[in-house]
């Protein structure tokens, strides 16, 4: 019996949707922790305008920055404006969100939770 080209190669498309699969896999255990922060070197203005945006109209959960609450100190714009960037980051992230907020935001890949202010983390 004559063996043809056909029959040779039909484990190919298999095998590419195999590799696919496993690189795909490799990647999701690889991933590094990442969170969004304000960028340090940002001006009040910018960081307050964010915030304001971020904690209305983005939707994040600001409520931890309230007064009483878990992250509300230290008590000042850049460790709040940190909180909601975020909270609303790693909500939306996996939906193509960014961690910008016009260059008033930056990701860091060490955990910024501190003295029993935990920083959502979403894998």
């Amino acid at each position: 019996m004559a063996t043809t080209t056909a029959t040779i190669l039909w484990p190919l498309p298999l095998l590419l949707v195999l590799m696919i699969f496993v690189s795909a896999a490799n990647l999701t255990e690889g991933a590094v922790a990442q969170w969004c922060i304000a960028d340090p070197q940002a001006p009040d203005d910018m960081l307050q305008s964010a915030l304001d945006w971020v904690c209305g109209y983005g939707g994040a959960d600001c409520s931890k920055t309230q007064p009483n609450q878990e992250c509300f100190l230290p008590d000042n714009l850049a460790s709040h404006a940190s909180i909601a960037f975020n909270s609303y980051w790693q909500k939306l992230k996996h939906q193509g969100a960014s961690c910008y907020f016009d260059s008033a935001a930056l990701v860091t890949e060490s955990d910024p939770s501190h003295d029993g202010c935990e920083y959502d983390f979403v894998a």
